[in-house]
């Protein structure tokens, strides 16, 4: 019987962008990481302030990193809320997930 043996090696390139990470990153309880050693490598990789928000009493997500100009548009209280009903059911506490978010304001003012 002859033996056949093939390897096949795919890769996907992709540029690495600074900073590494866009809007935010979401910390499990178990992650291999902290956020005080996340927030430190961002700090060096990036000029992009990011704003640490604990997560307290939650048994998979313990800290979320996200950029300081995210909190300026939604308090932190609410992106906590929206994470937790809406991230949480997705997520192992040993996982770091990156965060892409889009806030939209919609302002409007009588005049006159």
């Amino acid at each position: 019987m002859e033996k056949r043996r093939q390897i096949r090696l795919r890769a996907h390139i992709k540029e690495f962008v600074m900073p590494p990470i866009t809007d935010g990153l979401v910390l499990g309880r178990a992650s291999p990481i902290g956020h005080v050693a996340v927030g430190r490598a961002l700090s060096l990789l990036s000029t992009t302030a990011f704003e640490h928000v604990e997560i307290h009493d939650d048994d998979v997500i313990s800290d979320v990193l996200v950029r300081k100009a995210i909190l300026r548009k939604i308090p932190p209280d609410e992106l906590k809320a929206f994470i937790l009903e809406q991230i949480k059911p997705a997520m192992g506490a040993e996982e770091i997930l990156h965060l892409s978010l889009e806030v939209e304001l919609l302002l409007e003012q009588k005049l006159g």
